[in-house]
């Protein structure tokens, strides 16, 4: 694991979650799937809209058809997971169908939930925005409505040896901006 530097402490949890592309095959039980989409229920939306929905993927069938849309350099690692999930988001406000400006926002912290338990669990997420929105949406037939904004694998750790080499390199957590350049004063 590369080197990372925390200024105070926090949960551990995010100190080591990272989005490794060094998956393993090994099936994961629909317990921990169903934890994963739990914690994402509970975040957090504005007016309680919770605008998120998800895509699950796990069987051969589900997995072949959702890898479909997935851009061939991210299959190269990708395709090793077990589960794959998208995640929408809704526009519009279901009690009053007006422009739900913080749709996207809110169904980000739905994913921050899903790593972040998904770390806890043992497991590791890699969310990817190499796919293909607009065959996303004609194979799940997916509403206007609602935008496509991300795909998230979903697996156990692999063998980092197994990524193709430029891949290898790449393959420990990335560093981070100090608080001062992130924040105004």
């Amino acid at each position: 694991m590369g080197k990372r530097d925390f200024n105070v402490e926090i949960l551990k949890e995010i100190k080591e979650r990272w989005s490794p592309r060094a998956f393993s095959t090994e099936k994961i039980d629909d317990k921990d799937i169903m934890g994963l989409l739990e914690a994402a229920r509970y975040a957090p939306s504005c007016f309680n809209e919770q605008p998120w929905r998800f895509i699950v993927a796990k069987s051969d069938e589900e997995l072949d058809k959702m890898r479909s849309i997935i851009v061939d350099s991210n299959r190269v690692w990708a395709d090793n997971a077990p589960v794959l999930i998208m995640i929408l988001s809704k526009k519009s406000f279901e009690h009053n169908d007006k422009e739900n400006y913080w749709h996207m926002f809110d169904a980000g912290t739905a994913w921050g939930y899903m790593s972040i338990e998904g770390e806890r669990r043992g497991l590791i997420t890699h969310a990817m925005g190499g796919f293909k929105r607009k065959k996303s949406r004609e194979i799940y037939d997916i509403p206007e409505d609602y935008s496509i904004l991300t795909v998230v694998a979903v697996g156990k750790y692999g063998e980092k040896d197994k990524l193709p080499e430029e891949l290898k390199k790449m393959e420990q957590p990335g560093t981070r901006k100090n608080i001062q350049s992130l924040t105004f004063k």
